[in-house]
């Protein structure tokens, strides 16, 4: 199979289209044929070496964990697939090996759903980890009926998501950080959208001035410091960020999982017209060192996807 893969950790340019072996099918696997693979700010940093002391990693590398395509084979205990079905997959194993920017992916059964009919490749592709963040957040801190939420940095991949996923819960209201280029997008999405950076605090209680119910953060930092300000419980503040910080303020720390049930409710979501996601760009396989660049820079709106 064509995919990209890494010798070692290092920069973007590190990042080369090469012929490796078909990967193995297991038992309990499913062969993906890939279609489309997300880029995550996660790609980068598994590629310059930062989950090294987290996650087993073996070379060569292809990195990757969004993909969507179509089931090439299955191992013979997989009971929820069979060979053409359309899939989407969050495809975290235990170990960084077998990524998704291949034209094969061996995905565990676990980590799939069947991908939704209204959506792209491209949209497909680019939905299970930004989504599967987004909601398994806003479900960490019980988001429902009537609350206001506050969601850091709406326009980008989890956030734009995660604006539209608190509607669909039930949120009242959605305030979301953005910078004024971005305002007209987060409206667009259902948000009302404030500025980031100094003075924060008094922008959002100038729209809302009892302070919020929930507070999605995706940065760490001094986010953190203005969501438990503005929060009326600390336990329904959540941060993928920085676990340290989150969790002396009262809040949780999330690190998402693989979920085919949260995945088919992020696809019903799609099906039924209260999802969109948005694609800023595309790139071709042979790209991702690009594609990787562009989405470290961290002013994407939307996705970032690879087609292959």
């Amino acid at each position: 199979m064509k995919a990209i893969a890494i010798d070692a950790y290092g920069p973007a340019d590190a990042l080369t289209l090469r012929e490796l072996p078909d990967p193995p099918v297991g038992p309990d696997t499913v062969l993906v044929r890939v279609r489309a693979a997300g880029v995550n700010p996660v790609d980068w940093k598994v590629r310059e070496g930062h989950l090294a002391g987290a996650m087993p990693t073996h070379f060569p590398l292809v990195p990757g964990w969004d993909a969507a395509g179509v089931v090439e084979a299955v191992g013979p205990a997989v009971t929820g697939f069979a060979v053409g079905d359309e899939v989407i997959g969050y495809v975290r194993r235990d170990d960084v090996q077998h990524g998704t920017y291949a034209e094969l992916v061996p995905a565990p059964e676990r980590t799939l759903a069947d991908k939704p009919v209204r959506a792209s490749w491209a949209e497909a592709g680019g939905l299970p980890l930004a989504g599967l963040t987004a909601y398994q957040a806003l479900q960490s801190a019980r988001t429902g009926a009537g609350d206001t939420v506050l969601v850091h940095g709406a326009a980008g991949g989890v956030g734009h998501l995660a604006v539209q996923v608190a509607r669909a819960l039930g949120a009242d209201r959605v305030i979301g950080t953005a910078s004024e280029a971005n305002h007209d997008f987060v409206r667009s999405l259902g948000a009302e959208p404030v500025s980031y950076g100094d003075g924060l605090l008094d922008r959002v209680r100038a729209v809302a001035p009892d302070g919020v119910d929930v507070a999605l953060d995706l940065f760490g930092g001094e986010a953190l410091d203005v969501s438990a300000e503005l929060l009326t419980r600390p336990a329904r503040l959540v941060s993928t960020a920085d676990p340290e910080h989150v969790t002396r303020l009262g809040g949780s720390y999330l690190f998402v999982k693989p979920s085919t049930a949260d995945l088919s409710m992020l696809a019903g979501l799609v099906d039924a017209g209260r999802l969109t996601v948005h694609v800023a760009r595309t790139f071709p396989l042979a790209e991702a060192g690009p594609a990787q660049q562009l989405v470290a820079e961290g002013h994407v709106r939307g996705k970032v996807v690879l087609e292959v």
